[in-house]
């Protein structure tokens, strides 16, 4: 585990911390070969030099993006698009309910061809 990303996550709020101590331990189950590393000021989890994931906490939300995502279809209210048309990103705001199973089916997914 990279300190810094450690860090990062000490200082969210005590629900944030919980779901992106979640998130880290399944991007580490679906890709144990995950590079983690603080970029930008985020969590970035890379797979043979490529971008997978990316955690980001905003002050009500926490934001996962797959890259590589243009098969993930969108979930409305839940996964949507980016910018870019190869991200989508998963919000989690306090108190929902989230499905790590299905965010790591995702995940598997999106990053099988890095």
């Amino acid at each position: 585990m990279n300190q810094e990303v450690t860090d990062y996550i000490k200082k969210l709020q005590p629900w944030q911390i919980k779901v992106c101590e979640a998130l880290r331990k399944m991007v580490k189950e679906t890709i144990p070969e995950a590079e983690e590393r603080l970029q930008y000021g985020k969590p970035h989890y890379l797979k043979n030099g490529h971008y997978a994931a990316v955690i980001h906490a905003a002050k009500d939300k926490i934001s996962f993006m797959f890259f590589n995502a243009t098969e993930l279809e969108e979930i409305k209210g839940y996964l949507k698009s980016m910018s870019a048309p190869d991200r989508k990103t998963a919000s989690i705001v306090e108190g929902q309910e989230v499905n790590y199973k299905q965010l790591a089916t995702f995940l598997k997914k999106t990053s099988k061809s890095l």
